[in-house]
């Protein structure tokens, strides 16, 4: 299961699971929190203002979070970059810089001391897939883990997926 790079295997089928949009986090008293609280909208121009902590280049969405701001010709700084959604965390609590995670990484419960704020306007819609190397078999618990992980792909969804020719795109 990845967000990015399994595209470049043409040896596997790659099944949709669900889509994600990033969120940026950041102490309470953080100056992106304050604008949050009078109402104002993020952008891109005022991240930049602040040294990012993120995930590494080819993880998670990484990618989606360069483009954007190389499209609107802005430089950025990443301070630290991690694979773990919870490090990024912890390094924002210390106060190292801004984060920009996972949505689905936020935990209400657990991150109550940060703000979370939406950035799914700012950074490309991300989709977590599941993989399966072509021409393998697959036993029925194999087929039942996909199916509880995403619904969707029911056992005839992956099967018919792996008959598909290689270059055949599936999407949500």
């Amino acid at each position: 299961m990845a967000t990015e790079a399994l595209a470049d295997y043409p040896d596997l089928v790659t099944l949709p699971c669900y889509r994600w949009t990033h969120v940026v986090v950041v102490p309470p008293e953080h100056p992106l929190a304050q604008a949050q609280a009078r109402g104002e909208a993020l952008t891109l121009q005022a991240l930049a203002r602040h040294p990012l902590v993120t995930y590494e280049p080819g993880y998670t969405g990484r990618s989606h979070i360069d483009e954007a701001f190389q499209r609107a010709g802005l430089r950025f700084e990443v301070v630290l970059s991690a694979m773990d959604a919870d490090v990024i965390k912890t390094y924002v609590d210390l106060g190292i810089g801004v984060g920009v995670v996972a949505s689905v990484a936020i935990d209400d419960a657990r991150d109550r001391h940060l703000v979370a704020i939406d950035a799914g306007h700012l950074f490309a819609l991300n989709t977590t897939r599941v993989a399966v190397k072509r021409g393998a078999y697959l036993r029925s618990y194999v087929l039942d883990f996909i199916q509880t992980f995403a619904p969707t792909l029911t056992p005839e969804v992956v099967l018919a997926a792996m008959d598909s020719p290689p270059g055949t795109v599936i999407d949500l």
